[in-house]
């Protein structure tokens, strides 16, 4: 080989070399994220399949051997609780030719959203009004002033100590603000995200324990570049609200 020959084949080796080094750091890291995402996703869903479970048996007494009857009956009830404040205490409900004997918690709509809702927060700017007021010190033997809320100002005024107002001033102030934004469990949640096989339920023999569990029976193994592969394992599963993972 020449001299520009070789300067060719180092440049190329340098290349793949850079090549692999790019395979070596970034794909496992993808991988590794794959399996993450699949591990909490299927987690999440068998949360809300336990869940689910959960707000049936509250209304009805009981389990349900089909998901689609518990959702669609604890989602019934979540649209009627939230379209009328009274529709709480013993209730009859009709899906399809089915008759349901339910009784509905006063709370059943906030905890319905707050339990299948996602957690969030954000900032408000809101206006307020600031009030400088003297007030009587007994322990200083004189007149001291302090700031309020205007809000909080009938509290004050009636006190013998007060005196006056002494300067009022509006400010502006970033509050935050907690709140779970609406999330209505449907059917996909009956599936393993990975697998699109439904997860396995049971129910005991005396009807008292609800199990939900992963369909992965054995390791699920896909080769990537054939040096790396992604696995994914049991994902675990909920039995009397209590799981596996934790």
């Amino acid at each position: 080989m020449n001299q520009q020959n070789k300067s060719d084949a180092l440049e190329i080796l340098i290349i793949l070399a850079m090549f692999l080094l790019v395979l070596v750091i970034y794909v496992p890291v993808a991988i590794w994220e794959e399996e993450t995402f699949y591990e909490k996703e299927s987690r999440s869903r068998m949360q809300n399949l336990n869940d689910i479970q959960s707000f049936f048996s509250r209304l009805t007494g009981g389990y349900s051997s089909s998901f689609s009857e518990a959702l669609s009956v604890v989602n019934a009830v979540r649209d009627s609780s939230i379209a009328d404040s009274l529709y709480n205490g013993k209730q009859n409900l009709f899906i399809g030719n089915k008759k349901y004997i339910i009784d509905v918690n006063q709370s059943y709509g906030f905890e319905f959203d707050t339990t299948f809702g996602v957690k969030s927060f954000r900032k408000d700017t809101l206006l307020d009004t600031i009030l400088q007021i003297s007030m009587y010190s007994q322990d200083l033997g004189r007149e001291d002033t302090s700031f309020i809320q205007k809000k909080e100002f009938y509290n004050y005024e009636i006190l013998e100590d007060f005196r006056s107002v002494v300067k009022e001033e509006p400010i502006e102030r970033v509050q935050a603000i907690e709140y779970y934004k609406t999330y209505v469990p449907d059917s996909i949640n009956f599936f393993c995200p990975l697998t699109r096989e439904p997860f396995y339920m049971n129910i005991s023999e005396d009807g008292s324990t609800f199990t939900v569990s992963s369909p992965i029976n054995t390791p699920i193994i896909k080769r990537h570049y054939l040096l790396f592969s992604f696995e994914a394992k049991n994902h675990g599963s909920i039995k009397g609200g209590r799981k596996s993972w934790e």
